[in-house]
């Protein structure tokens, strides 16, 4: 059976959800709504499915929030406005301007009647958010309001509002009287958390002084300070039942290390703490927002856009999943599994995200230092390697039945950033054994092989190491035997290595920049590599000449592969493309269009039927082939095609126009249609018939909107030739007789065919009466010659 060259790929696009800032939590409607940059997106929290997508005011969003019911969604944006919005609907309810410099924080009470903003310039407004006014005006911060919280009593007098700022200051103001009833000072740095226990007895706050402080509500008086051993961006009361196990009021804190801790304030005692993110990493990856469901629930998210689902009791907290709001950067990716179902990317970052099927969740893989640079996969996909600007690289034993991922080796030897990485083709010698050596090519212009024998220890020692290149090597290849490899560098060149020896067999020269990528195919004796140059090459590994060169992007090809069983090339470009190419003709067989930013990365499974691109935009799509569905769709249309003129035909012969016309209309052939209706008006069956025959006139009298909108259409585009004007006024006479000017108003793009229509329709007019005035001249002039 002949290949079938892939030509048409679906795509499946998985977007940024949150780009920093505050999002909300609703736990009872599964919702989150997160930020990105001006608009603000609405997914379904269990499964990241993007709901809805509200576009901004093309400023950014500084502040958003939900209410407890999650009836209304209240966005602030760097405009000054703020913007009520319903949810599930999102329709936006009112839009005021809110304060006169930016809100920084907002929160709403549990009644999800009330809403605090406090802005920029230290003032603080309560609004009636169902009515959308205003209902207190507070003064009395000198800076940036940086924390609120709302307590009341459902059904009674006592309302307060505590509030926060780079002053250092605490107010609690009283909703009731409208006055500040306590300025609380016992903070050095900027408060970033505050909340009330169940009662409001207590409330506690928490700044980047790194000190919760305790407060008695009544007296106003601090009761304790409790050291937090890192700079607060959020604390909170834990729920009472928690608390009741622990005997005593628990808090929970979120801070700049990245940890999650929970406190006793009556003895100041640490009870849990979540493993740093930024522990073993150069990355400052601290916790910005900690949303609390109020029993055993928390959403963490961190600053570097991850958002952490956990439970918690009194004895652990425990991580559920992880998802990702925003990859920044895509670098790379590879897939791994035995099934490749999951896919690792490097992001600009430390930590490789391995993902899951829908793009949302994912583990964390930590180990680096520094932003990892270039993934790669065993053949079995077990094993995963990762190279990193901490000059160092990392081979992964991938164990995804049981979700467990763990380090085997260190390669550590290298003087510069690891910049490519590649493992041998061939497996170990036992299942379980990792392939026999992995190659390393570095900002040091070195190429290291590496023996990959895990008996002998994590650290294992390099084979031999060759000065490769004269500028950074950018992507290495080993061949499907395992016999010669091929580096590729800045330099302009690829070299191939013989394995056992490390001496250079062949240099591959012709592109005019830095070769980027370089790829051994499966099935024959070629080479492909892709430069800055903006053109992918095809090259003999038998004399190293080039045989082929692909043309195409108008910018860097960053990317190469081959799919199809070496019949295709996939690469991608600066310019965002990914491209086909058909590697017999040199042709481009189809161009995927997805991405606004360079695509670094791409990926594919079983032999290009799944590619996955990703771009320095955070966008990851995947496309999916569907040429084989595509070309058993076109022959079923060709069918269908065939047997509806066929169908057609028939009723022509017979002089059945009634079914031809609307069998016509289904096909849409505009021309038929037009003679149908010049053949029924020029036979003139019926006299009282403005088409010529009722049957017609009853047709066109009962067609469906869509039908209809169509048919105007066609009426528009005969209506500019006075030859098949004729035709396009009667039908325009029986439709004008039989629908409502409410009907016709209502169809899609009936306002633009009407501004078409008149036009013409007056020209016709005019000509018709001209010819009319010089009939009737002739008439009178050949009178009166004859008298």
């Amino acid at each position: 059976m002949a290949t079938v060259l892939r030509s048409d790929y679906k795509p499946h696009s998985f977007n940024p959800i949150y780009s920093g800032g505050t999002l909300a939590v609703s736990f009872d409607k599964d919702l989150l709504v997160t930020p990105i940059g001006e608009d603000v997106v609405i997914v379904k929290l269990s499964t990241g499915e993007e709901i809805a997508r509200i576009e901004g005011d093309g400023e950014l969003v500084t502040s958003l929030s939900l209410t407890h019911s999650a009836q209304y969604l209240v966005v602030f944006s760097r405009s000054f406005q703020m913007s009520t919005y319903t949810l599930p609907s999102c329709t936006l309810v009112r839009k005021v301007k809110a304060h006169t410099a930016p809100v920084i924080v907002s929160a709403t009470d549990d009644t999800s009647t009330l809403l605090a903003s406090g802005a920029s310039d230290g003032s603080i407004k309560v609004w009636d958010i169902e009515g959308g006014f205003t209902t207190h005006n507070l003064k009395g911060h000198r800076g940036v309001i940086s924390a609120l919280k709302i307590w009341g009593e459902s059904g009674g007098s006592k309302w307060w509002l505590a509030s926060g700022a780079d002053d250092c200051t605490v107010r609690i103001w009283d909703l009731v009287s409208r006055k500040c009833i306590a300025v609380l000072d016992g903070h050095t740095s900027v408060i970033r958390g505050l909340d009330f226990n169940a009662d409001a007895s207590v409330l506690v706050s928490g700044g980047r002084d790194r000190v919760i402080c305790v407060w008695d509500t009544k007296s106003h008086k601090l009761q304790r300070t409790i050291p937090a051993l890192s700079s607060l961006e959020t604390v909170g009361f834990l729920s009472p039942e928690i608390s009741k196990k622990s005997s005593g009021l628990i808090v929970y804190s979120g801070g700049m290390d990245g940890s999650v801790r929970t406190w006793n304030i009556a003895t100041s005692e640490e009870i849990l703490c979540t493993i740093p993110e930024a522990e073993n990493s150069e990355e400052e990856i601290g916790v910005s927002q900690i949303v609390y469901d109020g029993h055993n629930r928390m959403i963490v998210v961190l600053s570097d856009q991850t958002i952490v689902d956990m439970d918690l009791d009194q004895q652990q907290i425990t991580e559920n999943r992880r998802m990702a709001g925003h990859h920044a950067e895509i670098i790379d990716c590879t897939f791994v599994g035995e099934k490749d179902q999951r896919l690792a990317i490097a992001a600009n970052s430390a930590v490789i995200r391995l993902l899951s099927s829908n793009g949302f969740e994912h583990n964390a893989l930590r180990g680096h230092k520094d932003v990892v640079i270039s993934l790669d996969r065993s053949v079995d996909g077990k094993w995963l390697a990762s190279s990193s600007k901490d000059n160092t690289a990392i081979v992964w034993r991938m164990d995804l039945e049981n979700n467990r991922y763990t380090i085997s080796a260190n390669l550590i030897g290298h003087a510069g950033s690891v910049g490519a990485v590649c493992f041998a083709k061939l497996q170990g010698r036992r299942p379980t054994d990792p392939p026999p050596f992995i190659v390393t090519g570095s900002q040091d212009l070195t190429v290291k092989v590496w023996q990959l024998d895990l008996d002998q220890g994590s650290t294992c020692k390099a084979l031999y190491t060759r000065k490769a290149h004269d500028k950074d090597i950018n992507a290495i290849d080993v061949a499907p035997n395992d016999k010669t490899f091929a580096t590729a560098s800045q330099d302009r060149s690829v070299k191939i290595w013989d394995t056992d020896s490390g001496e250079i067999i062949g240099i591959l020269k012709g592109h005019k920049r830095g070769v980027w990528s370089v790829k051994y195919s499966k099935y024959d004796k070629v080479i492909a590599t892709c430069s800055g140059d903006m053109t992918a090459k095809l090259w003999n590994l038998n004399d190293y000449t080039c045989l082929k060169t692909f043309e195409g992007h108008s910018n860097s090809v960053l990317r190469v592969l081959f799919i199809t069983e070496g019949h295709q090339l996939a690469t991608s470009g600066g310019e965002g493309l990914v491209k086909v190419w058909n590697v017999k003709s040199g042709e481009c067989d189809v161009t995927l269009d997805a991405h606004e930013d360079k695509v670094w990365s791409l990926a594919a499974k079983e032999d290009g039927r799944v590619l996955v691109s990703g771009s320095g935009d955070s966008v990851l799509t995947i496309w999916t082939d569907v040429t084989e569905e595509k070309i058993a769709e076109d022959e079923q249309k060709r069918t269908k095609q065939v047997e509806q003129e066929q169908e057609l035909n028939n009723y022509l012969f017979k002089k059945d126009w009634k079914n031809a016309i609307l069998m016509a209309m289904s096909m849409d052939y505009p021309m038929k249609l037009l003679n149908l209706f010049r053949n029924v008006i020029a036979n003139g069956q019926d006299e009282d018939s403005v088409l010529g025959l009722r049957a017609v006139d009853d047709i066109v009298s009962h067609l469906s909107s869509e039908q209809l909108a169509s048919l105007l259409g066609y009426i528009r585009d005969w209506n500019t030739n006075a030859r098949t004007s004729i035709v396009a006024q009667r039908l325009l006479h029986v439709i004008l007789r039989s629908y409502k000017m409410t009907e016709l108003a209502k169809l899609k793009g009936f306002k633009q065919l009407a501004d078409a229509l008149v036009p013409y329709t007056e020209k016709h007019v005019d000509r018709i009466t001209r010819l009319q005035e010089e009939g009737s001249i002739i008439e009178y002039t050949l009178e009166r010659m004859m008298i």
